[in-house]
């Protein structure tokens, strides 16, 4: 065994698998054989879990009824809490259908709670996407739907990423699947991993206009603060996913949708990057997933709340076929460390 030291495991290779691939120096992201580019808003979140499953189709709909008679509303006040423990309430269960759905219905379900709203039971006939909107909303809408499944999409897998690599370690114990997303979900409520789409909001509120973008970037930065959606620890270059799900705004804008944000967001990204450049000229600070997440959810007339839970909605259909893949093919995570605590005196 080595004895060589990786903070954060940067470099080492825990596993194989054919799900996804993610380049960060040429900006790829490849999924399940795919470019993420011809992925999302091309394909429906239900095919793209189908093909990661290694399954002909999907339909989450009677998974959806199913889930919501199952969970018992919770009302914590943080949304990933109550996901955590909405999950947590599920029977020991291999099926990924089941699991993917209650993901969605839970955080429905809070986000209605949290308004103040009678709860809206799924409807089986809808699509994954348009059910969403319809549960939380109150509306269906069909359009909107289109740009909520292109973001499912975006951030269904994302390599060895922080709560794909936990999901893995507790399979990897012969623990079962309820097991494995709870803890996923846990890892992706850090602000390191699952991020903080909604400031980035507060941010294109507070520089208003496009022609004060860069002083007030450059204020913030003097202040010490960080660029919200700005910076990706594998990406070298701009976030694949910030181009699709800037396409998908556009898409939606197309259609007679309007959005609060999208020309500002861009004048603002382009001088955030013009900005970190000057600051950071050794390191490559560009836009990531985050970035126009804020902006399509926002458009989508869904609470920044919300924000981090729909993220773990897309992710989670990542995280089941992970867990399928590390039971066929993984053995027992157990990683060795270096003890750098006192050594205890030898005996007389």
């Amino acid at each position: 065994m080595s004895n060589t030291v990786n903070p954060g495991l940067d470099g080492v290779i825990a596993a194989e698998t054919a799900l996804s691939h993610v380049d960060g120096d040429a900006g790829v992201l490849v999924i399940n054989g795919a470019h993420i580019e011809a992925l999302a808003g091309q394909r429906s979140f239900e095919s793209v879990c189908a093909g990661l499953w290694s399954l002909d189709q999907v339909s989450f709909g009677v998974a959806r009824v199913k889930a919501f008679e199952l969970l018992r509303p919770v009302d914590l006040t943080d949304g990933m809490d109550a996901l955590r423990a909405s999950i947590a309430q599920l029977a020991d269960t291999s099926d990924a259908v089941l699991v993917t759905a209650a993901v969605g219905v839970a955080a429905a379900t809070w986000a209605r709670r949290r308004a103040g709203l009678p709860v809206i039971p799924p409807d089986p006939n809808l699509s994954h996407a348009r059910d969403m909107l319809l549960m939380v909303r109150g509306e269906d809408l069909p359009v909107l739907a289109e740009g909520l499944d292109a973001y499912l999409v975006a951030v269904i897998d994302h390599g060895m990423n922080a709560s794909t690599f936990t999901a893995r370690v507790i399979a990897s114990t012969g623990s079962d699947l309820v097991s494995a997303v709870v803890g996923a979900i846990g890892a992706l409520k850090g602000p390191l991993h699952g991020g903080a789409p909604g400031p980035v909001l507060d941010m294109l509120d507070a520089v208003g206009r496009a022609e004060n973008a860069e002083a007030w970037l450059e204020a913030e930065l003097t202040a010490g603060r960080r660029l919200m959606g700005m910076g990706h620890r594998i990406y070298r270059v701009r976030d694949p996913r910030a181009a699709v799900l800037e396409a998908a705004i556009e898409r939606l804008e197309q259609k007679g949708v309007v959005t609060r944000h999208l020309k500002l967001a861009r004048a603002v990204e382009h001088s955030a990057t013009r900005v970190l450049a000057r600051k950071y000229p050794n390191r490559s600070l560009q836009a990531n997933v985050e970035f126009y997440t804020a902006v399509l959810l926002d458009t989508l007339g869904l609470p920044s709340a919300l924000f981090s839970p729909l993220f773990a909605t897309g992710r989670v259909g990542g995280w089941c076929a992970h867990v399928d893949e590390q039971r066929r093919t993984g053995r027992l995570v157990r990683p060795g460390s270096t003890y750098t605590g006192p050594m205890p005196t030898a005996p007389n």
